[in-house]
């Protein structure tokens, strides 16, 4: 494993108008590029996930696994706004010399998309034989996709959508309301919010996992329990791991530009920007989601030219596209086949 900083080009545009001065993308690869230069193979990870693929997606990435570095060129670059090395809230402001907190400008989904394809152009990588992600990592492909079909020969979408819908966009607002009324994080300062983040958290996992994955893991054994249950306590803990590995202000940055998410913006609509991905794609989801429901993966399949389709059996909801991977590597193999057969 390699890991790298690509500097962007000074003021980077973004969506909405403004400009980013001095950012950059941390990024990592593993593996060689083999003599054709055909083997790539590119994560997009998803909110709170960092450059290391073969960390937080063991069983689908890694030696032995499908992904395995022997073969491909994998790489994984951080997300702009996101706390693991790439420009986040918590990075100096060129023009001011101090952090920008609050102050970071809006970012959607099209912006994180522009920063890892100027990184794309700068390694001289004219083909991706797979782009995949799930969740907003599945919202990144997706557009990527659309916007630069020629340079995809595979898609691989997991548990994500065309357009975020107004229930995940609902889900985003709680999370943000719990931050925002954290006085710390008005601060603007280093740890600022980590209490409304704990709370930010402990509602995400509702939306992450869903009835029968607490039925399963979270009930009590003990009948005459009042208070301090197993749930309350993993809410907690759940809540406090993630505040000691991430950052408010990224958090709001990151789900604001989620909530952007609009494949067909700009494009005539979803259909057509849709109908637009060249890539030979594989959908997935997830039966137990409830975050991202199967009618949107029913949506995307059936919008892109010859897309396959496949449901994951779990009761694990939404975290599924991480959890899975036996499952995944399944579908993948099927995938994989069917290309080579055609």
């Amino acid at each position: 494993m390699k890991e790298y900083l690509f500097q962007l080009p000074d003021l980077f545009p973004l969506e909405s108008g403004a400009t980013l001065a001095g950012a950059h993308v941390a990024y990592r690869t593993w593996g060689q590029l083999n003599a054709t230069r055909d083997n790539v193979v590119w994560v997009c990870h998803a909110l709170t996930a960092n450059a290391d693929v073969l960390d937080w997606w063991p069983g689908l990435f890694g030696e032995g696994h499908f992904f395995d570095p022997a073969d491909w060129f994998i790489v994984c670059a951080n997300i702009l706004g996101s706390c693991y090395g790439s420009t986040c809230p918590l990075d100096v402001d060129p023009a001011t010399g101090t952090a920008r907190f609050q102050d970071f400008p809006l970012l959607t989904i099209r912006d994180l998309v522009a920063a890892h394809e100027a990184l794309r152009q700068d390694l001289g990588l004219a083909y991706v034989h797979t782009l995949i992600g799930g969740s907003l990592g599945g919202q990144q492909a997706l557009e990527w996709a659309a916007s630069q079909p020629q340079v995809f020969g595979h898609l691989v979408v997991i548990a994500s959508s065309a357009r975020h819908s107004a229930w995940g966009i609902a889900f985003n607002e709680a999370q943000r309301l719990a931050i925002e009324a954290d006085p710390t994080y008005h601060e603007n300062g280093p740890g600022g919010g980590d209490a409304g983040l704990a709370a930010a958290r402990a509602v995400a996992l509702l939306s992450y996992r869903g009835y029968e994955a607490y039925a399963n893991t979270q009930t009590d054994p003990d009948d005459d329990r009042l208070r301090d249950f197993r749930a309350s306590s993993y809410q907690r803990y759940q809540g406090n791991k993630l505040v000691a590995r991430f950052d408010a202000y990224s958090y709001v940055v990151l789900t604001r530009a989620m909530d952007s998410h609009h494949l067909g913006r700009g494009r005539g609509g979803v259909a057509a920007a849709l109908a637009g991905i060249r890539a030979r794609t594989l959908v997935l989801g997830i039966t137990s989601d409830v975050l991202f429901p199967l009618v949107e993966q029913r949506t995307l399949a059936a919008g892109i030219p010859g897309a396959g389709y496949g449901e994951l059996d779990s009761s694990f909801g939404h975290d599924g596209f991480l959890l899975e991977t036996v499952k995944i590597t399944h579908a993948l193999e099927a995938f994989y086949a069917a290309a080579l057969a055609d």
